[in-house]
């Protein structure tokens, strides 16, 4: 099978690093991919937006499967030029990828699917963002209602700050708070049917403690060992699976992967958000477990055969993944700076530790940054506690000028 994936992040580089170990994997290219990736797959120059481009590419590459990694394609309708040349794709349509390109269109949805979920108030008006930030009070949470890359949240108690990003968005969300921990669960679906992957908890603040600015993800871990061991059912059966249903019914059926990201409240579970692709960081840990091979499962997907797909195996081990971001993220990151340590992390830490590039590209001899993320440092252990500890360890081998990171990931579930 020759498989394309499009994007160029640290998601990227883990579904490819996962496709690259997949023996049914005859050729794998990436468009534009990153200087990491280029070290198991064939890099491409594309217009990742460019519906076009991407199936002249596919097409002359004679893909098999053309993975679509990041939101911001899969929102421009690049699966459905894909798919209408004929060639299996695995990302939903620009309609249904409204699921992440609009707060409110998922509200809707999960309305008409009784899926539980916060109760919200969608604004376009001083007026009407007033009237909600009254009705709920602090905390406050408020949500544009478009793309942001994961940094169009703002939850605060002080309701000038939650007002101010209220007004700079066209359209908003304002929903009332969600208490209890976190859970991010992918399903893999063909539109029919629903094959859940296993759970992981990421971290969006910029600092340890959850302190500091929301970022696309500071890193993850899984599996969560507080979690209830029925979890993944009950979410199959409350949310997912209805979801799915209800937008086949609408005549905009999912196919590829759905995200819910999940509250664990004391009330039961609830819908905080969806995505229409895989996560990151998330996508790194699950990844990191999954036994089976993966090109087949997407192919399924892509195919509408997923009724085929055979039980998914998946390993024992607990995976750990810790974001390396530049100077100042998540605002303007400073990039170009050189990036040492990566062969000393290869000789010294694998196979049970790897770099995910995440903003990298190659500047003569030199890995340098180029994006606000720059890398994800996965490991896997027996437990949190040994995955976390090769993680860290191999943080501190990597040498980038003014970069951050959290120090707190997993922490508290591998004392648990």
């Amino acid at each position: 099978m020759k498989v394309l994936v499009i994007g160029g992040g640290a998601r990227e580089h883990a579904l490819c690093r996962s496709l690259s170990l997949d023996p049914d994997v005859t050729a794998l290219h990436c468009a534009p991919g990153n200087a990491g990736i280029a070290e198991v797959a064939e890099l491409h120059p594309v217009d990742q937006l460019d519906g076009a481009a991407v199936t002249a590419l596919a097409t002359e590459l004679g893909a098999d499967l053309v993975v679509v990694g990041p939101e911001a394609p899969l929102v421009a309708g690049v699966a459905d030029a894909v798919r209408a040349a004929g060639i299996p794709v695995f990302g939903p349509s620009r309609e249904a990828a409204q699921l992440e390109g609009s707060k409110a269109f998922a509200k809707d949805v999960m309305a008409g699917a009784g899926v539980p979920t916060a109760r919200s108030y969608v604004c376009t008006t001083p007026a009407e963002i007033d009237e909600a930030l009254d009705a709920f009070g602090a905390p406050y949470v408020v949500k544009d209602d478009g793309l942001a890359a994961g940094k169009g949240v703002v939850v605060t108690d002080d309701v000038e700050q939650a007002r101010a990003h209220a007004l700079a968005c066209d359209r908003v969300v304002i929903e009332e708070y969600l208490d209890g921990p976190e859970v991010s669960l992918f399903a893999i679906t063909d539109g029919t049917t629903v094959l859940p992957l296993k759970p992981a908890q990421d971290f969006k603040r910029a600092l340890d403690g959850d302190e500091g600015p929301n970022t696309g993800g500071m890193g993850a871990y899984s599996p969560l060992p507080w979690a209830d061991p029925k979890l993944v059912e009950e979410v199959l059966e409350t949310v997912l699976q209805p979801t799915v249903d209800e937008l086949r019914r609408r005549g905009t059926p999912f196919s590829g992967l759905l995200y819910a990201g999940l509250a664990i409240t004391s009330r039961g579970v609830r819908v905080i958000e969806f995505n229409a692709r895989f996560g990151d960081p998330e996508t790194q840990v699950v990844l990191a477990r999954l036994k089976t091979p993966l090109a087949g499962v997407l192919l399924n997907s892509a195919s509408g055969t997923l009724d085929d797909q055979a039980p998914l195996a998946w390993s024992d081990e607990a995976a750990v993944t810790v974001v390396v971001a530049s100077h100042n993220y998540p605002e303007t990151p400073r990039t170009g700076d050189p990036i040492e340590g990566l062969d000393e992390v290869a000789e010294k830490d694998a196979p049970h530790t790897y770099v995910l590039h995440a903003g990298t590209r190659r500047d003569g001899d030199a890995v340098v940054s180029a994006g606000g993320r720059v890398l994800s440092v996965t490991a896997t252990g027996t437990d949190l506690a040994q995955a976390r500890e090769r993680a860290y360890a191999a943080v501190g081998r990597i040498r980038l000028d003014g970069s951050q990171h959290r120090t707190d990931i997993a922490m508290k579930a591998a004392e648990a």
